[in-house]
């Protein structure tokens, strides 16, 4: 669909000064990190920068993470943030929109000379079809446009592979589809940090490790690293020729070399998160004790990543927290994450002490806000909006099927989820009709399909843009045989391997059944003799035809098993699969009734 020449025009200067300044540290859900301001800190005008340059001066530092090129406001329960009330009651509120964020960021800036912001990585990547149909040049023009100063890579930036992540990096327009309009795409205005992540040729990163941001004598470092285990959790392809090494090691690695070069205040960008104890974004982490509120993969990275990094901002879970989670010398730091698709962002106040160079802690505070929709709109997230979406009418807003109710993809095993796994052994039996049955990673279920238009379509029509924002990694649905043995081991890799600690568990087509026994560990929380296809036990010597997602049959998120499958037969991509399912099965007369998800019965 692109096609016209670039122009030639030079490219434009790329901000190398900004008005805004910052530094970073992250602090708890919404209070001070720690006691009180240096003495010296509460003078005055001095110390908040308003007039001359006094020891202690506050920066500002707005993050968020997880964007995953959501320009327009997310649907349905992707588009709202759960808040808990002074009473301990919960609400919902609608969140998120580039619109939005951009107003929010714009009016939290003002009064704060010393101001950056930064990001937790995966910005772009499972996008909507607005951004990802355009391979997600809309979403780095948006970045440039909000003053987005620096972010690390998620495991998301290597989707399409780490040339992809150049261009979107240092610009270009695209390698097969050329320009999508008659400017040629610059690229981002900031940096991408990789600092984990090496050439396996020459061993070193592929992109910038760390970026020190400068203001009239202050000087704040960021590192950036993505998740070790990325390789387990994007298509091989995606990372071919790339080795990404330990979070820890490498942080501590780059905090050394800028204490060497004169930071003392250092940022970790980190892309890996933790799980708190509340879904509300408002949570106070700290409840009873410091971090005690939060768990998983960030917890134990902030406590052994060095003393040097003053905060962590993080990302990957999808999960808003604020929280202080001692160093390895016992000092409270700031870890935050602000949910994702962009319907909440990080506010931290940063006390940069000009004597030493350093972030004094005991005065860093921080919340999450809601990017709520009750502000004016950006204007200029508007028109870049607006612009894209002309491009993308024609191919979004045909419609592929009617559903009579909202198909959400939450719980352990989704209505959406079976719908997909339903779409796709329809879809198998069409090129096989020995096809027996669909395994689908939740992962890849990327939104819920929403009862209500959104856009002019009417309620309960599906859009392809709406499918596209469902499944947008264009994976091919593949076939392949499977022993009985080998099918009941992928369904115990769900909850054992590197899946034992945060289970994976995957969405099933029609007619397979088992229980899974969550008073029990490992493995064994599969009950082997529960498990059934079309009410028959599984014959451990019969061979079996899966469909499945090339992510999933090449052995991804943890399941190694499938990745032995025989008798590959590669079809055509997973939207495909689902808007032949959808059209063949719904009418506005008689749309799609949101399956029960009664498949897999829990004992918890």
């Amino acid at each position: 669909m692109p096609a016209t020449a670039p122009s030639h025009r030079p490219r434009r200067r790329r901000r190398t000064t900004r008005l805004l300044a910052a530094a970073a540290t992250v602090v708890t859900a919404g209070a001070l990190a720690a006691a009180a301001l240096p003495a010296s800190a509460n003078a005055g005008e001095s110390h908040r920068g308003h007039g001359g340059h006094g020891r202690y001066q506050d920066v500002q530092l707005l993050s968020f993470n997880d964007l995953h090129g959501n320009l327009e406001p997310p649907t349905g329960s992707s588009g709202r943030v759960t808040e808990v009330q002074p009473d301990g009651t919960t609400k919902t509120i609608d969140a998120g929109g580039i619109e939005y964020l951009a107003t929010h960021l714009r009016e939290a800036r003002k009064g704060n000379r010393y101001s950056i912001t930064a990001a937790g990585g995966d910005m772009v990547g499972a996008s909507p079809l607005l951004s990802g149909l355009f391979h997600d040049e809309p979403t780095i023009e948006a970045l440039n446009k909000l003053d987005l100063d620096v972010t690390s890579v998620g495991n998301h930036e290597f989707d399409e592979g780490a040339k992809e992540l150049a261009r979107l990096q240092n610009g270009g327009c695209h390698p097969t589809e050329g320009c999508y309009t008659d400017e040629e795409f610059e690229g981002a205005d900031f940096p991408y940090l990789a600092a984990n992540v090496l050439d396996e040729k020459t061993g070193k990163p592929i992109l910038k490790p760390y970026w020190v941001w400068k203001q009239k004598g202050v000087k704040v470092g960021f590192i950036g690293v993505t998740l070790e285990g990325t390789p387990d959790i994007v298509s091989a392809e995606g990372v071919k020729g790339l080795a990404f090494k330990d979070e820890v090691e490498t942080i501590n690695k780059y905090a050394k070399e800028l204490q060497r070069q004169g930071v003392k205040s250092i940022v970790a960008l980190v892309h890996e998160g933790g799980f708190p104890a509340s879904s509300s974004y408002n949570y106070d982490c700290d409840s009873p004790g410091a971090g005690d509120g939060i768990s998983g993969p960030i917890a134990d990275i902030a406590k052994n990543v060095t003393p040097q990094v003053d905060a962590l901002v993080t990302g990957h879970t999808h999960a808003a927290y604020v929280c202080t989670i001692p160093d390895p010398a016992g000092k409270p730091r700031m870890v935050t994450s602000a949910s994702s698709f962009g319907r909440l962002y990080t506010d931290t106040t940063l006390t940069y002490d000009r004597a030493t160079g350093d972030i004094a802690r005991t005065a860093v505070k921080s919340a999450n806000h809601v990017v709520t929709r009750d502000v004016p709109k950006a204007p200029d997230m508007t028109r870049l909006i607006d612009r894209w979406s002309t491009l993308a009418a024609p191919i979004g807003n045909r419609a592929i099927g009617y559903v009579s109710g909202d198909i959400d993809r939450g719980g352990t095993e989704s209505p959406l989820g079976d719908l997909i796994a339903d779409a796709q052994l329809a879809y198998g039996k069409t090129q096989d009709p020995e096809t027996d049955l669909a395994l689908m990673n939740p992962g890849g279920i990327r939104a819920p399909l929403t009862y209500a238009a959104s856009g002019g379509e009417g309620d309960g029509v599906v859009t392809y843009a709406e499918g596209f924002t469902v499944q947008p990694f264009a994976n091919t649905v593949n076939l392949k045989d499977y022993t009985g043995a080998q099918l009941i081991q992928v369904l115990k890799e769900q909850v054992s391997g590197p899946n034992e600690a945060a289970p994976k568990i995957l969405q099933i087509s029609s007619g397979l059944t088992y229980t899974l026994d969550l008073t029990k560990t490992g493995a064994d929380r599969v009950v082997t003799d529960s498990i059934r296809l079309d009410g028959a036990p599984i014959d451990v010597n019969a061979t079996y035809r899966v469909a499945s997602n090339s992510f999933l049959a090449g052995g991804g998120d943890g399941f190694p098993t499938l990745n032995e499958g025989t008798n590959e037969l590669v079809g055509a991509d997973d939207l495909t699969a689902l808007e032949q399912y959808l059209t063949a099965n719904s009418s506005a007369a008689d749309p799609i009734e949101p399956p029960a998800a009664d498949r897999i019965t829990i004992v918890q």
